[in-house]
């Protein structure tokens, strides 16, 4: 995410489009707005190999934020910007982070998180201060409408040393590269959906920030990232994946549009708007725009868009089907973990022939396994295993890094189940901890989920494993249904007969609740322990994790 290169050649250039107010951030100033951040953080003693957070929405300077660690070697981490305080100051200590930079619609929940945080100094609030003028000077304006008060509380720089408006704090800063230049990446955090969430460390070369490493080299062809590309980003920047192609984006010199939320009619009017040519969603973003009256869907002209990347979750056949047949071969899938263990990757015609499939190795050497840690022959579901593509570590936490690998430290897993067709292509069956079993058969909730979600009275859904006295486990649906749809038995019914017409018996719900919204991650991930959990309280033997 260096944008130095392009500055210097196109300074005028648009390396930053906010979707919903239309603010442009040319190359020019993205380049000089993180080169006074990064003089900033140097002057607060942050040297090589140091990290800071960045807690906030989807926002102008979330770009510049991340780029000034990229050029001072220092490791920087995008913390979910839904976390409450409590789980925002988990990982303001764990990833030892000296420095904050928030928003103010999170400053309350920053605040929290500081207090229980003494290692982190300093906390930049963006927005509502002076901006920059075109001299590089501090020009006044007045504080955010509705005063102080909309800071969360009085100004961020008049109660409190620890706070401070970041325009008027990086403003004294000249526009100019630091003169250690160093390059800096991303320390990232798991989702936490079963427990507390991972720092993902990745060694950090000693190296100058044009250095592109091995990784992102991957990731620049696999995508097939050029300059004078559009992105069109509309899944939040702290996830791995948004975060990954906007950096992919502005290291060619390509233009990326970030929405500040998902909207599934308004992410296809930004597709003919700006002639977006690349894209990266998630599968629930896919079924909400198939759901769409079709009057909507075929309003919008798509034919600029040339591949359409998805990952992060898995994505159901019948959905992907449509998808193909609605923007043509220009879908692409790739599955690999943050932690960057390997990546599996097809296009259109290649999961055509292998429908279900998330694709070949192209990175890494991946492994079935079963319990024993002994190979499974072809077809057969286990866990899946990499002979580690790069090297990672998770952060201040040796015990759950020697969890994550085999018993020699040659291989490493995120728990994910799979298997391999005769052709060498990987199909992703569900994650080892949501496996139900169900007099004494291992069943994977995925299938069902994903033959569920399909369903045209279905908004989405989540299928796991709940107490039954003489299974140990039997197989529970709980469903959002579409507006309008009434959460009756006979709803109940009619979901588990379409499930019984489609799965064996076995995989089929005993029974269907219903909920008013999923806890879906924004990045598309299903947040299924608060579900499942309620079922196991108090029951001896839970296998809640």
């Amino acid at each position: 995410m260096y944008p130095h290169r392009t500055a210097t050649a196109h300074p005028e250039r648009a390396a930053i489009i906010m979707a919903g107010s239309g603010e442009v951030i040319t190359y020019g100033e993205l380049e000089a707005r993180s080169n006074r951040l990064a003089h900033l953080l140097r002057a607060q003693g942050l040297r090589r190999l140091d990290h800071y957070a960045v807690y906030m929405e989807n926002h102008p300077r979330f770009a510049e934020a991340c780029v000034a660690g990229e050029r001072t070697g220092l490791y920087y981490t995008c913390a979910n910007s839904y976390l409450k305080a409590d789980e925002l100051a988990y990982i303001l200590q764990n990833s030892e982070a000296q420095l904050l930079i928030t928003s103010p619609s999170r400053l309350a929940v920053a605040r929290q998180a500081m207090d229980a945080s003494p290692g982190v100094k300093l906390c930049l609030v963006v927005d509502g201060e002076p901006v920059l003028g075109p001299q590089g000077r501090a020009a006044p304006s007045p504080p955010p409408e509705g005063g102080h008060e909309a800071w969360g509380g009085p100004a961020p720089h008049d109660d409190d040393p620890r706070f401070r408006a970041y325009e008027s704090a990086v403003a004294a800063y000249p526009a100019t590269p630091v003169a250690d230049e160093r390059l800096g990446t991303s320390m990232l955090y798991s989702s936490g959906t079963t427990g507390r969430p991972k720092g993902i460390l990745r060694p950090l070369p000693d190296e100058p920030p044009a250095y592109e490493m091995p990784l992102f080299l991957f990731l620049n062809k696999l995508w097939q990232a050029k300059e004078g590309m559009v992105h069109l980003s509309p899944a939040p920047l702290y996830h791995s994946a948004p975060l990954a192609n906007l950096g992919v984006c502005l290291r060619a010199g390509g233009t990326a549009v970030v929405m500040e939320h998902f909207e599934p009619e308004a992410y296809l009017a930004l597709v003919p708007r700006y002639r977006v040519t690349h894209t990266q969603l998630v599968p629930t973003m896919f079924s909400r725009m198939l759901k769409l009256p079709q009057e909507v869907r075929s309003r919008y002209d798509l034919s600029s868009l040339t591949i359409a990347i998805h990952a992060a979750a898995p994505c159901p056949v019948q959905v992907k089907e449509q998808m193909i047949a609605w923007w043509g071969p220009i879908i692409h899938e790739y599955y690999g973990a943050t932690e960057g263990l390997g990546f599996t990757a097809c296009d259109t015609p290649q999961w055509l022939a292998h429908r279900g499939t998330v694709g070949k190795v192209l990175m890494g050497d991946l492994h079935i396994l079963d319990e024993h840690m002994q190979p499974l022959p072809k077809g057969t579901p286990g866990e899946v295993w990499f002979k580690t593509a790069t090297a990672f570590e998770y952060f201040n936490d040796a015990e759950r890094t020697s969890q994550a690998r085999s018993a020699d430290g040659s291989m490493s897993t995120v728990g994910d189940v799979g298997y391999i067709d005769d052709d060498g292509y990987l199909y992703l069956t569900d994650r080892s901890t949501f496996m139900i079993i169900s007099g004494g058969m291992n069943i994977y909730p995925q299938e069902c989920e994903n033959l569920l979600i399909t369903h045209p009275q279905v908004a989405d859904a989540a299928v796991f494993g709940v107490p039954n006295e003489d299974l140990g486990e039997e197989v529970k649906a709980v469903v959002q249904l579409m507006p309008g749809v009434a959460a009756t038995p006979e709803t109940a019914q009619a979901l588990m007969a379409f499930c019984a017409e489609h799965l064996a018996r076995q995989k089929v719900p005993r029974s269907v609740d219903f909920i008013d919204a999923m806890p879906r991650l924004p990045t598309g991930k299903l947040y299924k322990k608060p579900l499942r959990e309620k079922y196991w309280i108090g029951r001896s033997g839970s296998r809640i994790v």
